[in-house]
């Protein structure tokens, strides 16, 4: 079967297009003849049939992707519309309850009236003794201005319930006023208000829990885990969560777990350094993860890391230089250095034109000056401090920084380790 389209091809003439349809492959094309040739032209096809073929799958392909797009454009608009429905509502809720409470506001003290008896008020015509209010006469049989006729007593109350009515339709009008007038700026605002409100007492919560046993960091991690959607932008967030990722890989036994924490948690704080490479607590994180991760790589990947470490640590001290976290992070770089290998240290030299330096006295320093800002900071300090006197050979202050550090929990065990390591090679 074949079907003849006109196209023009000039101002002159025009060619015929053919349709031929198959019953094995469908619609066809054939080449456009000009229609002086008349019938006895010969058809050639624009496509051969496993071009055909081709097109037409694709075709299908193109016109199944728009149909999923519309689909999933509907399904947009309407989720669109719930939100703005919940919103909506959400602001009628909140200017409702500020209108009841304006309310219940609107006389908030108790009238108190000038013709008193306690009053020294004009409204007394004449007074000789103490005033007496069930007759409105005074002890000297002077009428004074208290007495009050049923008359009186009658239109204030009338009054009163004309001003509840007045008031009432008031409010309504002011409700629905409210409502028109509140704009699309206006309700950002309010939704941003709840939402700074939420946040400060999620990072108050996370702090909290940041410093807890084991399970409290687990939770701690969760915690900021489950709200990431709504917070992903917020500074304070962002190396909260990086931190708790810190926890998790600490807490974990498991070494393809740690890895993964560490990872997961430097992707974090990278994003966060992206827009906020003036925050300290960013540069302190930063370095903590690069140095987890550094633990899982090979010698010169550690190497590296301790440069990076390094370099973000100092800047810390510079944005924030009475943080204790950042001088203590500083002390534990300069005592692992000063304790590296032997392989570790050819290594660097054969690296790197300047490799890392540190000794246990630079180490000891930043761990004093810890305790100089805070005193108690952590205990993993304090047995820092007491390794570095026992590396220098003064045996009596490392007992005394181990007593010191033995009256403050340990919430790591690195800490826990440390102590036993430290009370066994005294023994």
């Amino acid at each position: 079967m074949k079907c003849y389209v006109k196209s023009a091809v000039s101002s002159s003439s025009f060619c015929v297009g053919f349709f031929s349809l198959n019953e094995n492959r469908g619609l066809g094309f054939l080449a456009l003849v000009p229609v002086a040739a008349g019938d006895g032209a010969v058809h050639t096809p624009l496509l051969v049939r496993d071009e055909q073929g081709d097109v037409l799958e694709r075709l299908d392909v193109v016109l199944r992707n728009i149909a999923e797009l519309r689909k999933e454009v509907e399904e947009l608009r309407n989720s669109l519309q719930h939100l703005a429905v919940e919103i909506v509502g959400e602001v009628r809720s909140h200017l409702e309850e500020t209108q009841k409470v304006t309310r219940r506001r609107r006389f908030p003290f108790p009238r108190e009236r000038s013709d008193s008896t306690g009053s020294s008020s004009i409204y007394f015509t004449a007074s000789s003794g103490a005033a007496n209010t069930d007759d409105g006469e005074s002890e000297g049989g002077y009428t004074t201005a208290n007495a009050e006729s049923d008359y009186d007593r009658e239109s204030e109350r009338e009054s009163e319930e004309g001003e509840d009515e007045v008031s009432c339709e008031t409010v309504r009008t002011v409700r629905r006023d409210s409502l028109d007038l509140v704009t699309e700026d206006e309700t950002h605002l309010m939704l941003d208000s709840s939402l700074e409100e939420g946040l400060g007492q999620l990072l108050q919560q996370a702090d909290r829990l940041h410093d807890g046993d084991e399970q409290e960091k687990r939770e701690g991690f969760q915690l900021l885990l489950n709200n990431k959607l709504a917070y992903a932008d917020q500074k304070d967030f962002l190396w909260r969560l990086a931190r708790a990722h810190s926890d998790m890989c600490d807490i974990t036994e498991d070494a393809d777990e740690k890895r993964s924490y560490a990872s997961d948690g430097k992707e974090e704080i990278e994003v966060a350094l992206q827009k906020w490479d003036r925050s300290a607590e960013c540069h302190q994180w930063f370095a903590v993860l690069c140095g987890q991760l550094a633990e899982h790589e090979s010698i010169q990947k550690r190497i590296q890391a301790g440069y990076v470490f390094k370099e973000h640590i100092d800047k810390a001290i510079e944005l924030k230089p009475e943080d204790p976290k950042s001088y203590y992070l500083l002390g534990r770089w300069c005592y692992q250095v000063a304790h590296l290998g032997w392989l570790e240290k050819k290594t660097a030299a054969a690296l790197f034109e300047a490799p890392p330096t540190a000794t246990v006295q630079d180490a000891l320093q930043n761990f004093l000056r810890v305790e100089e800002l805070s005193p108690g900071f952590s205990k993993a300090g304090r047995v820092y401090i007491a390794k570095c006197y026992r590396d220098m050979g003064n045996n009596t202050a490392a007992v005394l920084w181990m007593n010191l550090a033995s009256e403050l929990p340990a919430n790591t065990k690195e800490v826990a380790v440390s102590v036993s390591t430290i009370n066994d090679e005294g023994k």
